[in-house]
């Protein structure tokens, strides 16, 4: 059991990637009062956490509705979390790219800033969102162990909250390379897990 809580944090820190929300965190509210990047940060990880959860409580809903077989399905998440992984390891980093999605926009509004770049695609990116609902199947899983994988999410978030609450001192320390290095290294890993799950769903697809 604590086996597979320890492997769901390392995937889902992998693709919630709390550090690496850090620097567009800071780049993206530099212009506000002590209390307004608090407020952004907390509508954040909330909006974030709300999107998760309905696609651990609803993905696996859709994918019964679409009759799309569970290997193949398996088979298809690890190749996205494995591409996802990809971009992570030899693509920009997660600040870098994200910072470019904002650097025509304009925010006047802390729930729009809140929404967009931090709760997506900062937070709950489409890895995240793949992840979930691939550690919450319900073939696979029982309801204790969803309920476990839920408790490892919120945990995952609420550190991120944290991290974001002391944006500016955690940037002190590490800077953008910093981020950028454990960012590439987290992708490390969550290509590993991705090649596994997808190496498992050809497998268990031609056995079923």
């Amino acid at each position: 059991m604590l086996s597979i809580i320890i492997t769901q944090f390392v995937v889902l820190w992998a693709v919630i990637d709390p550090i690496g929300s850090v620097p567009v965190y800071l780049s993206q509210t530099h212009h506000l009062t002590a209390k307004q990047r608090r407020i952004v940060a907390l509508k954040a990880v909330a909006i974030a956490t709300g999107i998760l959860l309905f696609f651990l409580l609803v993905g696996q809903l859709l994918l019964e509705a679409m009759q799309i077989p569970l290997p193949a399905f398996q088979a298809a998440g690890g190749l996205v979390l494995l591409l996802f992984a990809l971009t992570m390891i030899f693509g920009e980093s997660k600040p870098d790219q994200e910072q470019k999605l904002t650097q025509d926009v304009s925010h006047s509004d802390l729930a729009d800033l809140a929404v967009y770049p931090l709760a997506i695609p900062s937070i709950a990116s489409p890895g995240a969102m793949m992840a979930i609902v691939m550690l919450t199947d319900n073939h696979r899983y029982s309801f204790i162990d969803q309920v476990i994988t839920a408790g490892v999410m919120v945990a995952v978030l609420l550190i991120t909250l944290l991290f974001l609450l002391a944006g500016s001192h955690i940037h002190k320390v590490i800077g953008n390379v910093g981020a950028a290095i454990i960012s590439r290294v987290m992708g490390l890993i969550l290509a590993a897990v991705a090649l596994n799950n997808l190496l498992m769903g050809i497998r268990d697809f031609y056995i079923v």
